[in-house]
């Protein structure tokens, strides 16, 4: 399972409550304050947490959303955008209109700029359909084994999921993964984690036992410790945390501050016997916006492109 040693952030230019997410995303609430002061107090949790990554020598590249239009969730890029070890871009179909925009082709170029492209494939012609896939929120993808683990739910299409699948060389492991109310979760991000050695999984949101049992047979054949949350950790997003290297090749575990605090003491332990555990403090984004850490964290794996000279 490789782990990303470059992540791509990207700074909020108009962060506020998004009424088209909130649709199917249970984790929102409405704030009651206003845009500039949502904007103000997402900035400084933004700037702290790159502050903070970066005192632990992880390599950042902190591109800037733009003002028009006005896109609430750009915050989120690994939700349009992710790369793969074997050098490819992937531009996901996205399920808000209002997120859409914040696939700038400006940020792509800057990414194949410098860094080693073999491929950029866009399945935004799905959106078109109806039908959605949104990156690595709806996907929790083991390159090694070439596996993804889906959630399915209005984010994350079965079609969609297959023929990116089958486009990639990746086996599709597909479950139905529920909250305290029944809803289908809408992220698989939410419900688990995935790192090189650990596996952080909401067992008790899979309830057909046989899917379930799939999924656990799968993460322990492929090497990993599954670290088992319950659904009320997971709504203090507890399984929305990534494992990620930094420049010294340490192993560090990102999550929030609200996950951390969720956590047993046990759990803490034993995630801590796999890496260090850096907790940020996000409780606008996460309240206003129902996403965290991870969602804030798209992996790059390409090369970085040889300067001349």
């Amino acid at each position: 399972m490789p782990v990303a040693s470059t992540l791509l952030m990207v700074r909020p230019a108009a962060f506020g409550y998004n009424d088209e997410t909130a649709a199917n995303n249970f984790f929102q609430h409405h704030p009651g304050l206003d845009r500039n002061t949502l904007q103000q107090k997402a900035l400084t949790e933004f700037d702290a947490m790159v502050d903070l990554l970066r005192s632990h020598d992880v390599e950042l590249l902190v591109l800037e959303d733009s003002k028009e239009p006005p896109k609430p969730d750009a915050v989120f890029p690994n939700n349009w955008i992710s790369t793969s070890p074997d050098g490819k871009i992937f531009i996901y179909p996205m399920y808000a209109p209002n997120r859409r925009t914040e696939k700038r082709d400006e940020l792509i170029d800057q990414i194949v700029r410098d860094y080693v492209v073999t491929d950029v494939q866009d399945w935004s012609e799905f959106e078109a359909e109806g039908r959605f896939l949104e990156g690595t929120g709806s996907m929790v993808i083991d390159y090694d084994h070439e596996m993804i683990y889906a959630a399915i739910s209005e984010r994350t299409n079965l079609s969609v999921l297959e023929k990116f699948a089958s486009a990639n060389g990746f086996q599709a492991i597909v479950f139905l993964a529920t909250d305290k109310e029944g809803h289908p979760i809408y992220h698989t991000n939410v419900v688990m984690a995935l790192g090189e050695k650990f596996a952080v999984l909401c067992e008790e949101a899979i309830e057909e036992e046989w899917e379930l049992i799939a999924v656990k047979q799968l993460l322990e054949s492929t090497g990993h410790t599954i670290i088992p949350i319950t659904r009320d950790q997971l709504y203090a997003f507890a399984g929305n945390m990534l494992e990620i290297k930094n420049k010294k090749g340490e192993s560090l575990i990102v999550l929030s501050e609200t996950a951390m605090s969720a956590l047993r003491p046990d759990q803490i332990q034993q995630l801590q016997s796999f890496a260090t555990l850096i907790p940020v403090a996000v409780p606008t984004i996460e309240q206003v916006e129902g996403g965290s850490v991870r969602c804030m964290l798209a992996e790059i794996f390409l090369q970085r492109k040889i300067k001349e000279g």
